[in-house]
């Protein structure tokens, strides 16, 4: 056994860069957060090794379980630049809630995971905070999580979130692509802006090519850069699940990494196609902004963005008018986007990719 010199200090786990008394703290900080994005489901509180959630099954006939697990790609970055944590979280719910309810599913309940260099306590607050109030929005409890110290790994001040959704659908009102059919109406729901998905353009273009800070203001948002791209994503969940309860609506998609084609193509059956009016809505500055100061073609920006269309609806023409209705009443904005068509009547493809079943025709106003 080799010998050790009496006067070397001994080693503990906090001067190897792990905080335990830091954890304790950062746990205790959060039960307030979790407190509040509960539902009557939930059993016991956070701490324990596992999070109990009582399903109450009897409200179904054939209960199906939904799950969806996802982070916010480099926007952490952003947030980190920014010093600027409390919205971070409701871009993570945002990405799986809205996942979940592409099916029809009703989100139940979310965990988070937050690995971060070094456990800043208040720091973490921030994030749950957001992460908490996303779950509220979404009408989900956040049942639980974990966060751990990554020293050596991570530098101080870093760090990546994920999380994973569950959610219920009864299995005879579940929404499915083979619901399609030719003459469905595409119905737009407006993004909020960047939402969490190519950052890694946007930082290359705005923040390496263009050199703009973070902090400078621009005239286009009436607010800075990083305020403009730290803008939380938008959570439709809840209407969603309002447009399911009051029309025959076929599926939704929801428009994350691949843009608005390829998403909608992911909820379409096979020997059907839709064409997308791109004259129908003008997309918010920053793609502006994005596009030019990088000169990044068409193409590039609509595979890579969302380009001003966060969720799109498939819904029967004699639905149009009430969906409408239900988003106008819930205040997202909304407008007809295209039309799906059986694949013989689509031709002239306008994405950059041959083959594609998701027609982009014409131009944005203004754009």
């Amino acid at each position: 056994m080799p010998r050790t010199d009496p006067d070397q200090p001994r080693a503990t786990y906090a001067a190897a860069g792990v905080d335990i008394d830091a954890g304790e703290r950062a746990v205790e900080g959060l039960r307030p957060f979790a407190e509040k994005a509960t539902r009557p489901e939930v059993l016991g509180g956070i701490g324990g090794f596992a999070g109990l959630f009582a399903a109450k099954w009897s409200k179904y006939t054939e209960p199906v379980l939904a799950a969806s697990t996802d982070g916010v790609g480099t926007k952490v970055a952003v947030a980190q630049a920014m010093d600027k944590h409390d919205t971070i979280g409701l871009d993570l719910v945002a990405m799986v809630v809205d996942d979940l309810v592409v099916c029809g599913a009703e989100p139940l309940f979310l965990q988070d995971y937050i690995a971060v260099g070094r456990l800043v306590p208040e720091q973490v607050a921030a994030i749950v905070s957001g992460i908490a109030e996303g779950c509220q929005q979404a009408g989900c409890a956040l049942l639980g999580g974990e966060t751990a110290e990554h020293p050596g790994l991570m530098e101080d001040g870093g760090y990546d979130l994920s999380a994973t959704g569950v959610g219920i659908v009864d299995r005879e009102r579940m929404l499915r692509p083979e619901h399609v059919r030719p003459g469905d109406v595409l119905l737009a729901m407006g993004s909020s802006g960047l939402h969490s998905n190519g950052y890694s353009l946007a930082r290359h273009v705005l923040l390496e090519i263009a050199r703009l800070p973070l902090d400078g203001h621009v005239e286009e948002f009436e607010h800075s850069l990083g305020e403009e791209m730290l803008v939380p994503t938008r959570i439709y969940a809840k209407d969603c699940l309002a447009i399911a309860a009051e029309t025959g609506v076929r599926t939704f998609a929801h428009v994350t990494g691949g843009g608005l084609a390829r998403n909608v193509e992911r909820v379409l059956p096979d020997g059907l196609a839709a064409v997308i009016d791109r004259g129908s809505w003008t997309p918010a500055p920053v793609f502006k902004l994005i596009a030019g100061r990088g000169r990044v073609d068409r193409p590039e920006m609509e595979r890579t963005f969302n380009m001003g269309v966060g969720m799109v609806a498939v819904i029967p023409p004699d639905d149009v008018d009430r969906a409408l209705a239900v988003l106008t009443a819930r205040h997202v904005p909304s407008w007809i986007l295209g039309e799906v068509s059986r694949l013989p009547d689509v031709g002239g493809a306008d994405t950059g990719e041959v083959g594609a079943r998701v027609q982009l025709r014409g131009d944005h106003p203004r754009f």
